[in-house]
């Protein structure tokens, strides 16, 4: 790839493929390599809804959230494959004195006792994530199918190198603070609902309507790598749901999903170093929220590949 690439990144999820689209947008020569197909990577698995779930009030983090609720707002607008606004109501413990750190983000949050009111993006990746390797595809940049199990492999083959891993950073990079956070959810057929619905508790349960089916959840169980389904978490996510949202009763189900968060202790990593005189930035550790920031960080990351 000498000579024919500026930039190499590492990831095909939603993380690595915004990375090379705004990449390519600055004019970057892109090769995106990828372990799995689209839709077998843990983006495909994720509700990919917009919320800035367990992450922290660092303003980077509200920053990436405001650019990437800006641009999924607008590709709602322009009716890009898979991605639809839908009206939210997120149900605290407690009424709350305040609105919600990420508020600033979103824009017409309204707090109501205990239940905090906005508009949510929401992204089908079955749809979604083929439509941006299409646009990276389609603005000269290449994917290829390959596995990287060391970053030193690339060493030469570009300047640059971008590695949005997620949850293989762990060992591709050595770094013990990532760690999987398992989540199952529960597809049911959509009865006619448009509300997504959030309850704190333990673990929180959700309600995310999309086009055709409902995406029940959930679980978040750090340090569990088994994705086997488990009938009997599927039977509990779907009763509380239905005690959530009573119009979900009946739904036939249509599938159950697992998933491993790429959760990293400390939050995301996105910085840059040099090694072997390539240019890295790293570019994972997003846990839930991989959705959530990804056009905002996307952003950063071809400051970091491409600035001086």
């Amino acid at each position: 790839m000498t000579g024919a690439t500026d930039v190499i990144v590492v990831g095909g999820g939603v993380v690595g493929l915004t990375a090379a689209v705004r990449l390519l947008e600055r004019g970057a020569r892109v090769t995106v390599l990828t372990a799995d197909d689209p839709a077998d990577v843990v983006s495909s698995v994720a509700a990919a809804v917009w919320y800035p779930t367990r992450t922290d009030p660092d303003p980077r983090v509200l920053s990436w959230a405001a650019a990437t609720y800006a641009e999924f707002t607008r590709q709602a607008a322009t009716g890009v494959p898979g991605v639809s606004l839908h009206p939210t109501r997120n149900l605290l413990a407690a009424p709350a004195a305040a609105a919600p750190w990420w508020a600033p983000a979103a824009g017409g949050v309204v707090l109501a006792g205990a239940e905090v009111r906005f508009t949510a993006p929401l992204a089908e990746m079955g749809a979604y994530l083929p439509w941006l390797a299409g646009r990276v595809s389609a603005a000269g940049g290449r994917v290829e199918r390959r596995r990287v199990r060391r970053l030193a492999e690339l060493s030469g083959a570009a300047p640059v190198v971008v590695n949005a891993t997620g949850l293989a950073a762990r060992e591709l990079c050595g770094d013990a603070a990532v760690h999987p956070a398992r989540g199952r959810v529960v597809l049911v057929a959509n009865p006619g609902i448009d509300v997504s619905v959030r309850a704190e508790g333990d673990p929180v349960t959700y309600v995310h309507p999309r086009a055709r089916d409902v995406v029940l959840g959930g679980t978040y169980e750090p340090g569990e790598w088994d994705v086997r389904p488990d009938p009997a978490v599927s039977a509990a996510i779907v009763r509380r749901c239905v005690a959530l949202v009573p119009e979900l009763a009946g739904a036939p189900v249509l599938a159950e999903r697992t998933g491993l968060r790429p959760v990293r202790t400390g939050g995301p990593r996105v910085e840059r170093e040099t090694a072997g005189g390539t240019r890295v930035v790293h570019a994972y550790g997003h846990g839930g929220a991989g959705m959530t920031l990804s056009w905002g960080c996307a952003d950063t990351v071809a400051d970091l590949a491409l600035g001086a």
